[in-house]
């Protein structure tokens, strides 16, 4: 399976934006000159804005094609489209939960099988959650601390369309995140610029 291996610090810091999430990873950013400090061409920016999306999701670049062709099809508004079904991922939204303190954790999570999705073990990280599906911690893993304390302990996002139990050590996808609702700093009308012009 292929997946991104570039250290997380460096990509943040070269991309100019925090996509790992974690708290000391632009912490040396003012050392260097930044690539996203320099004066871009549109083309640039629009590559850049893209970079930082496949970022956030660490999604390599075949895989994320497909997502934008499918999102071009849709009704909805191209960009919100592509976000919602990024958003939907089931590594993300197992690190949304906080079942992970990162999207790298969430996936290996998943790989190994310790997620199930209405009781049914998932080891597809790319699995796309559906309105209503519940994502809980296989019981078995319950008993891992590192899992536990992440779960119980991270509260970094409160996302009006996730409901956390952590009683049961689970999570409910309610309703289709609202694009202002995503917690990531992007211009998704760059991304779908970018590929209107390469597709």
């Amino acid at each position: 399976m292929a997946r991104m291996r570039e250290p997380r610090f460096k990509k943040c810091r070269r991309l100019g934006l925090n996509v790992c999430g974690h708290p000391k990873a632009m912490k040396r950013e003012g050392n260097g000159q930044s690539r996203a400090n320099r004066k871009l061409s549109a083309y640039g920016t629009q590559l850049l804005e893209k970079q930082r999306l496949r970022g956030y999701y660490e999604i390599m670049e075949k895989q994320f094609r497909r997502y934008v062709k499918a999102a071009i099809k849709d009704t909805d508004t191209t960009g919100a489209s592509l976000i919602k079904r990024l958003e939907c991922r089931l590594d993300n939204l197992v690190y949304r939960l906080g079942f992970a303190s990162s999207i790298r954790q969430a996936r290996q999570m998943v790989v190994h099988g310790h997620m199930l999705v209405n009781g049914k073990k998932v080891d597809r990280p790319s699995f796309a959650v559906a309105v209503g599906d519940t994502i809980s911690l296989r019981e078995k893993s319950q008993k891992n601390e590192m899992f536990r304390e992440n779960f119980l302990n991270n509260a970094s996002f409160t996302l009006p369309y996730l409901t956390k139990n952590e009683a049961n050590f689970s999570g409910e996808l309610e309703r289709l995140p609202q694009r202002e609702e995503v917690p990531i700093e992007i211009d998704d009308h760059l991304v779908v610029e970018f590929y209107s012009q390469i597709m």
